[in-house]
């Protein structure tokens, strides 16, 4: 069977190969054929460990009891998105319009629609290296070009305005950002978004930013969204990570008044709708009871964070920015190449989880980062002691 060019372009998702040679390791660990049976710990996967608030796991139940399991509008529940309208003015320092808000099966459907509603073919799209790696598939299967942009620590490993405008050409139509990052965990300073959007918006291009991470900020620089700058903006964002409903498959989208039919349009031919279920229950995120949970649980992420960084970087493995938000470390391994006879944080990633049975991110999986690889403090503390623990031995 021929398959489409297409679909021949996409990149391998790298960290799903670390997994599936974690999970092979798991059932050999399991069958007693290795001579470590050290369970695994899992630092690849940016995935919380806390599920879904009470409260959310109740309003659920109740919407299948109660018969909620019908299609809503393409667009989403009214009541969720005036209710994330509101959150933006409470929490997120925006004054968003519920008519501007699309609800969408998680936010990598809204970096979809908004990538077909605003990408022709052959269009580049500028973003930082490194960054996450689908977002560069979202762009190419608007058939545009994803063109990564090397960034420093310097830079917090983010785009600035100068490097926008030195990349920008006659065919760019506009950037994708993310901020807070992964893997980088770093946020887009406000005057330096600002600045890049006044950049994009005098070349008549778009600014896309990926806020999935922005309520799991640790610094009140960086907590306002984006679209406090301008309405043009374009944000995604989700209910996976701080409300901690990743398999909920549950986002969002904002756009500018004047996109909304383009992107319903779109939504009704590609999703129908959001999962119903879903939608009902993300009601029960904005409670009082439930917000004050993911509070408590960004703390423990901050905490995780605090704790983890330094011990890691005791070991020789350095972080050049202390992440602001999310719950990434991205490392420099290189300095631990020779003890363990690699040389390149790919094979680095495969010894260690061969060694000490850790799993973690590799660097090629975000751009051109052979030396670095990304550490996910999403899981519990335990964890975290555990992993460190057996990496100081096997570095000793």
């Amino acid at each position: 069977m021929r398959v489409s060019r297409r679909a021949q372009r996409v990149q391998p998702f790298y960290v799903m190969e670390v997994a599936k040679a974690a999970a092979e390791l798991s059932q050999r660990i399991r069958a007693g054929h290795t001579n470590n049976t050290d369970p695994l710990v899992l630092l690849n996967m940016g995935e919380p460990d806390f599920t879904a608030a009470p409260l959310v796991v109740q309003a659920a139940t109740r919407a299948l009891q109660d018969g909620h399991t019908q299609y809503t509008a393409a667009t989403g529940l009214p009541a969720l998105r005036e209710r994330i309208s509101q959150w933006y003015a409470e929490r997120l320092g925006a004054q968003v319009s519920a008519e501007r808000i699309i609800i969408t099966a998680g936010a990598s459907a809204a970096l979809q629609l908004a990538c077909l509603a605003l990408i022709e073919a052959g269009d580049d799209v500028l973003m930082p290296d490194p960054s996450y790696p689908c977002n560069k598939q979202f762009v190419s299967a608007a058939e545009g070009t994803p063109v990564s942009v090397p960034t420093t620590a310097a830079e917090r490993f983010q785009l600035s305005a100068s490097s926008v405008q030195a990349h920008w050409n006659e065919r760019t139509r506009g950037v994708l950002l993310a901020s807070p990052s992964n893997p980088t965990g770093t946020s887009v300073h406000p005057d330096e978004l600002r600045r890049i959007h006044e950049v994009v918006s005098a070349r008549g291009g778009v600014t896309m930013v990926d806020e999935i991470y922005l309520p799991l900020s640790y610094d009140e620089r960086f907590s306002r969204s984006a679209l406090a700058i301008d309405d043009q903006i374009i944000s995604i964002n989700s209910f996976s990570k701080y409300f901690n409903m990743t398999g909920w498959r549950l986002g969002w989208l904002v756009v500018p008044p004047q996109l909304v039919g383009a992107v319903e349009r779109l939504a009704q031919n590609l999703f129908i709708c959001a999962s119903t279920v879903a939608q009902h229950a993300a009601l029960a995120c904005f409670e009082p009871e439930s917000l004050a949970l993911h509070e408590a649980r960004r703390a423990e992420f901050k905490a995780r964070r605090d704790f983890f960084i330094p011990q890691l970087q005791a070991l020789g493995l350095h972080v050049p920015v202390m992440p602001d938000g999310a719950f990434y470390a991205w490392a420099d391994v290189s300095p631990t190449f020779d003890k363990l006879g690699v040389n390149s944080s790919w094979d680095w990633v495969f010894k260690i989880l061969q060694d000490t049975h850790i799993a973690v991110a590799p660097g090629r999986d975000f751009g051109a980062a052979e030396n670095m690889v990304r550490f996910s403090t999403a899981g519990s503390m335990a964890q975290l002691e555990e992993a460190l623990r057996r990496l100081k031995q096997r570095l000793a």
